[in-house]
């Protein structure tokens, strides 16, 4: 990718005198907010075992290697869970054998029960994680055991990756909304993350699993759950279905908290929520609390090439505003290999019907596909622009 400009992701722009771009100070009334935030990229774990595609072990390691390179303290790199189950972390062995390990970065894997522990504990690992939900639905669903019984299977993996020296993380879903129950009520949010910073989790991660929530609820449940944890062992995690993630990071930031979680590229989902879409893409983040004065010790350019890399492997396009952004004012387009191969489907016959048009459409509205990728992709079909609006050469 393109190198960014001298501002892009450090301020937010404006056209200085001279009729380029100046940086424009955060304004006052955004107060208070952290001097430096920490940013657990969540892309290599959280974001890839919901894609559909398969990434092979070698092109994981390559991701993680080049994440390791962008200043990000903490790289989420794998699960041991059931392949069965999680088929796209079938690899975890290899990836975590494999990635050259930077000083100060730390790679935690998740490990849902005693058996994931033992495999990570094989490996080196410095970090643990677990996950319970504060939906019983949700928890059924996904794991099927209630609340209470999801923690009782991790209270002895916490107990003993705490007694080999591990640090513990725990991950709370559906903190602002559940696919089957709906509204979760704060106080529920609060109770199981209380349960699991007692049991030895050093940091709570609050999960908006399906991208419901808004800064009014947000901050209601994190009011709620700051009563019963420590605000400085809490988290923000959430998923941009409804596009609101970044203004409700922006409203946990101002309650206090200074962990995000978040994915290169916006990659993720979440198989049990219909229509759930990624995590907040990390040069989103980036460029946001960049502009505010936030430090984070995260360098865009180096974050964009990562984040176009596994983007590239998922032949999909980046689901990030900012590098899509960035990459277009750089007038060096790119196009996804597999939007390419989905026009060279619809034209193939010489004709477009209105319901490729439509399926056209919705896939560049999903993917983020510009004007400038649909012309470079239809000129390299060798359509002009006039003979794809009237829908025939």
């Amino acid at each position: 990718p393109p190198a960014a400009g001298p501002h892009d992701g450090y301020r937010a722009l404006s056209t200085g005198p001279d009729g380029g771009d100046k940086a424009v100070p955060s304004p006052p009334w955004i107060v208070p907010l952290p001097p430096k935030v920490k940013i657990v990229e969540v892309g290599p774990r959280d974001g890839l075992q919901n894609e559909k595609q398969k990434v092979p072990a070698h092109a994981k390691i390559e991701f993680i290697n080049k994440l390791s390179k962008t200043g990000l303290e903490v790289i989420e790199a794998t699960s041991f869970v059931s392949p069965r189950w999680v088929p796209q972390m079938a690899d975890a062995s290899e990836v975590l054998d494999g990635i050259d390990r930077a000083e100060g970065v730390s790679y935690p894997v998740l490990c849902p029960n005693m058996k994931g522990l033992e495999n990570a504990l094989k490996h080196d690992v410095e970090e643990v994680a677990v996950f319970s939900a504060a939906s019983e639905s949700f928890t059924k669903r996904n794991i099927n055991a209630t609340i209470k019984q999801s923690l009782d299977i991790f209270e002895p993996v916490i107990t003993t990756a705490t007694k080999e020296g591990l640090r513990v993380r725990g991950y709370v879903s559906c903190v602002l909304g559940c696919p089957y129950e709906g509204y979760i009520k704060p106080d529920a949010v609060a109770e199981v993350s209380s349960a699991l910073y007692e049991m030895g989790c050093y940091e709570v991660s609050l999960g908006d699993t399906i991208g419901v929530g808004n800064p009014g609820s947000a901050v209601a449940m994190i009011r709620a759950v700051k009563e019963k944890v420590p605000i400085e062992a809490l988290a923000a995690h959430f998923h941009d279905t409804y596009g609101q993630a970044l203004v409700n990071l922006l409203a946990a930031l101002q309650e206090g908290i200074t962990v995000i979680d978040s994915a290169v590229g916006g990659l993720g989902g979440c198989p049990y929520a219909k229509g759930a879409t990624g995590n907040v893409a990390t040069e989103d983040v980036l460029y946001m609390l960049t502009g505010l004065g936030v430090e984070t010790g995260v360098d865009l350019q180096r974050l964009m090439e990562a984040g176009g890399f596994i983007t590239r492997c998922l032949s999909k396009g980046s689901n990030s505003r900012v590098a899509n952004s960035i990459w277009r004012r750089s007038s060096k387009v790119r196009v996804s290999f597999h939007y390419k191969e989905v026009l060279a489907t619809a034209l193939a016959d010489g004709n477009v019907t209105p319901s490729e048009r439509a399926l056209i459409d919705q896939y560049r509205l999903r993917h983020n596909i510009g004007s400038e990728e649909h012309a470079v992709a239809h000129r390299a079909l060798g359509w002009t622009k006039a003979q794809f609006q009237r829908g025939f050469k």
